[in-house]
């Protein structure tokens, strides 16, 4: 059985989880409202304050789908009760970020600055401190789309492995290669 398939999902307090018959889970909370196709051999059962995701068979694909819909599911619930927040680094000397509403301007190297469009269901933030390198935070419900977004940023400007520069998660470690030694 599926460790994390036979979790129940627990709803907090102030949110709303609504199952249609053709399997959509709709989960309402404070912070908005999302919702997530489920395959039809999954059943999901509402009951005392809990989400509980059972599997008809121990089949392959069944076993793999019992596990994928709980976690989208409590990611669903987290989402609209607490939210995601991701932060981006910007490694390298004259990198920059400025945002204006849902536009985020990137001077990342390149001969032109790079402008790109956040999804509405996102927000961005900049911060800038002198002395330190810039960090771009996206935050917003739906987990995969801030996950998307932020892996889509990284891809403008990866960290390269002899100096680090570019663009990185907070937090996240850069192995460095060995330059080239010097003469004999």
């Amino acid at each position: 059985m599926s460790r994390i398939g036979k979790q129940p999902v627990i709803i907090p307090e102030g949110v709303t989880v609504l199952v249609s018959n053709d399997n959509v889970v709709t989960v309402k909370g404070k912070k908005g409202e999302l919702k997530q196709p489920v395959d039809k051999d999954i059943k999901i059962e509402l009951k005392d304050g809990e989400i509980n995701i059972s599997r008809p068979s121990d089949q392959i694909n069944h076993r793999a789908l019992h596990g994928l819909y709980r976690a989208l599911i409590a990611n669903l619930v987290h989402g609209v009760t607490e939210g995601f927040e991701k932060k981006l680094e910007l490694v390298g000397v004259g990198f920059k970020a400025v945002n204006q509403g849902n536009v985020l301007d990137l001077a990342l190297g390149y001969s032109h600055n790079i402008v790109f469009d956040i999804p509405n269901e996102l927000t961005v933030t900049t911060e800038q401190v002198k002395g330190q390198n810039p960090i771009v935070t996206i935050s917003g419900i739906d987990k995969q789309l801030v996950g998307a977004v932020c892996a889509k940023i990284r891809s403008l400007r990866k960290p390269e492995p002899y100096k680090g520069k570019g663009v990185r998660f907070v937090g996240e470690v850069v192995r460095k290669k060995a330059g080239k030694s010097a003469g004999k």
